[in-house]
């Protein structure tokens, strides 16, 4: 049972991977939970040895233990938004759709992370099929990017148009209750053009380009200010335009560090107090 939190403080959790370089995965959602003062807890699926040059290393965490994370949060502090990022295998996604059900997780953000921005598939097939049919059912919003756009619809996506389609292919086939499919990985007037399908609303939602190659965690940061703006009590419609302003912003203030690709600047407010 999804316990009560004793707390004013909003809680979100954030179910995915550690990034050691600090840029994505629970690094990034937790920056992203302080930053909207919303506590942060967390269930680790797997950690990376990455840096800004790419992953060198991942290794699974146990099913089993993941199920313990998630239920030693829920049944004592409770929360009231979830997210989920990196779940690795078929095992994991599994075993987090199942505790979703039993604990009674609402306002869960599924960032179907299965396919890096430049196109490279970071799962298996069987993972694949496995989060679409039992984890993104479970889903307040799903938020894939356009390359896992492009697998889950089947189709090819070159323009707006296409992306329109995906999104009402991808809700109507997954029974996912509202999708947000990413232009990020878009060329032109079309990069950072998200469109949103909730069944019968088809939005476009755009925001001012950022010119940086330091764009590491976008997705990760994306969908844990939604997950952190619907447990501050949000809607989910305004959750979402809220999310894209706060990313906006942070790349405005990305970080550039290491040799590669750096992170966005979650703390950008801080960032403007110094001579960094």
């Amino acid at each position: 049972m999804n316990a009560e939190t004793t707390s004013r403080i909003p809680v979100a959790l954030t179910i995915a991977g550690s990034d050691s370089g600090g840029g994505a995965g629970i690094q990034a959602d937790l920056r992203t939970f302080a930053f909207h003062c919303v506590h942060g807890t967390s269930a680790i699926t797997c950690v990376t040895a990455q840096n800004t040059l790419g992953v060198t290393r991942v290794d699974a965490i146990p099913p089993e233990a993941v199920i313990a994370q998630m239920q030693a949060v829920c049944e004592d502090i409770g929360v009231q938004a979830a997210k989920t990022g990196m779940l690795l295998n078929k095992e994991i996604i599994a075993a987090v759709a199942q505790q979703v059900e039993a604990l009674q997780i609402h306002n869960l953000v599924v960032d179907p992370v299965m396919v890096s921005r430049a196109g490279a598939q970071l799962i298996d097939d069987e993972a694949v099929n496995t989060l679409c049919h039992t984890l993104i059912p479970l889903a307040a919003i799903a938020t894939p990017n356009r390359y896992e756009a492009q697998i889950l619809s089947g189709l090819e996506i070159n323009t707006l148009d296409d992306m329109r389609k995906c999104a009402q292919i991808i809700h109507e086939k997954f029974k996912a209750k509202v999708v947000l499919v990413k232009g990020g990985g878009m060329s032109g007037s079309g990069r950072g053009v998200d469109v949103w399908f909730d069944g019968q609303k088809l939005e476009t939602l755009s925001v001012k380009q950022v010119e940086t190659k330091n764009t590491h965690g976008t997705g990760c940061t994306l969908s844990a200010a939604i997950a952190a703006n619907l447990a501050r009590g949000d809607d989910l419609f305004t959750a979402v335009q809220q999310a894209k302003e706060y990313v906006t912003n942070a790349l405005s203030y990305a970080l550039n560090i290491g040799q590669g690709q750096g992170p966005v600047g979650h703390f950008y407010p801080l960032l403007l107090t110094t001579n960094y």
